[in-house]
C-alpha cells in the first residue's frame, strides 16, 4: 500500500476588506459647505432670523410702519375735527376708542399721531447718526489735536441733557414745527454716536488689512471710507436704532411741556398731555397714545437688542 507523505494543507487565511463608505457624495459635500464660516453680517442675519426677540419687535415695527403710511386703512375720522357736542364720549360704533374733551376722535388721533412720532424720530436719528458718525470718524482716524478738541465738546454737550438742552432752545425759538423739533433734537443728540464711532474707528485703523492697504498704496481717504468705517460701522447701527425710540420719546416729552409741537398738530405727547386732567373721569383717553407709544418705543428698543446681540461675538458667547 503507497503511503501519502504530503503535508495537510492549510487553510488559507482571511483577509478583513474594510467596506466601501456608502455615504453619498452630495451628503459629504453638504456637510463640508455647511462647515464653512459665514461672514460676519452673515452671521449677524442667521442668528436675527432665529431669536425671537428680533421676530416680534420686528412684526410690531411694520404694523407701526403701516399705521403711519396708510393711516386711513384704520380710521375715517379727521383728527384735527374737533364737535363738542360729541366731547367726552365713551367707545361706540363710531368712535371705538371714544372722544377727547374737545370731540376729537382718539382712534383718528392716535392713529395720525403715529406718522408724527415715526417722521421725527427717523428723521432725527439719521441727522443725528450722519453727523455724529462723520465727527466720530475722523476724530478717531485723524487723532492728534482733532480728536483732543472733538472729545471736549462732546464732554461739553454730554453735560447737558438732551431734554433740558431741547427745551431752551425750543422757548428761545418760539412755536415750532416738525422739522424745528427735528433740529433741535439733532443738535443733542449726536454726541452718543460720535463716542461710539470714534472708538470703532480707533480699534479698527490699527487692523492688519488697514495697514495692507497703506503699504499698496491706498491713501487715507480711501482706507477710511473703503475698509475703516465699513467695519467700524456695526456698534453704530445698534446706537441708532435704540435712538430712534429715544427720539420718539424726547419729541412726545417736548409736546407734553408745550414747547415741542403746537397744540394744533396731531402728537401723542400732546394728546397725553391734555388727557392727564381727565384721567379720573376717562382715563381712557390717557391709556390709548400712551399705548401706542410705549409699544413703538418698546420695539425699536427690543430690537436694537438684538442686533447688538447679533453683532456682538462676545454677547453671542454670553
Amino acid at each position: 500500500m503507497r503511503s501519502d507523505n504530503r503535508a495537510p494543507q492549510r487553510p488559507k487565511a482571511q483577509h478583513w476588506v474594510a467596506p466601501l463608505d456608502e455615504t453619498p457624495l452630495q451628503e459629504v459635500d453638504a456637510a463640508d459647505t455647511s462647515s464653512t464660516p459665514r461672514s460676519l453680517w452673515a452671521e449677524a442675519v442667521h442668528n436675527l432670523v432665529r431669536n425671537p426677540v428680533f421676530i416680534i419687535s420686528a412684526l410690531l415695527i411694520l404694523l407701526v410702519l403701516f399705521v403711519a403710511a396708510f393711516p386711513g386703512v384704520f380710521t375715517s375720522q379727521d383728527p384735527t375735527y374737533g364737535n363738542l357736542s360729541s366731547a367726552n364720549k365713551p367707545a361706540s360704533a363710531e368712535h371705538p376708542f371714544g372722544t377727547t374733551r374737545q370731540g376729537y376722535d382718539t382712534l383718528a388721533r392716535t392713529v395720525w399721531g403715529t406718522r408724527t412720532s415715526v417722521i421725527i424720530g427717523f428723521f432725527t436719528m439719521i441727522c443725528s447718526t450722519i453727523l455724529g458718525g462723520a465727527i466720530g470718524a475722523l476724530a478717531g482716524y485723524v487723532g492728534g489735536w482733532i480728536d483732543e478738541i472733538v472729545s471736549r465738546i462732546t464732554d461739553i454737550f454730554f453735560a447737558v441733557p438732551m431734554i433740558l438742552g431741547a427745551i431752551v432752545i425750543a422757548t428761545r425759538l418760539g412755536e415750532m414745527n416738525m422739522w424745528t423739533v427735528i433740529m433741535v433734537l439733532s443738535i443733542f443728540g449726536w454726541t452718543n454716536v460720535a463716542r461710539i464711532m470714534r472708538g470703532a474707528v480707533i480699534s479698527t485703523k490699527s487692523q492688519d488689512f488697514v495697514t495692507a492697504s497703506t503699504a499698496l498704496g491706498a491713501g487715507s481717504l480711501t482706507n477710511l471710507l473703503k475698509h475703516v468705517i465699513p467695519n467700524a460701522i456695526a456698534p453704530v447701527i445698534v446706537t441708532a436704532t435704540v435712538n430712534l425710540g429715544v427720539f420718539i420719546v424726547a419729541e412726545a416729552t417736548l409736546s407734553f411741556l408745550g414747547v415741542g409741537l403746537p397744540t394744533s398738530a396731531v402728537s401723542w405727547g400732546g394728546d397725553i398731555s391734555r388727557a392727564r386732567d381727565a384721567l379720573r373721569n376717562q382715563p381712557m383717553m390717557l391709556f390709548y397714545p400712551s399705548v401706542a407709544l410705549a409699544t413703538t418705543v418698546l420695539s425699536f428698543i427690543m430690537l436694537g437688542d438684538a442686533v447688538r446681540d447679533a453683532l456682538d461675538p462676545k454677547a453671542r458667547k454670553r
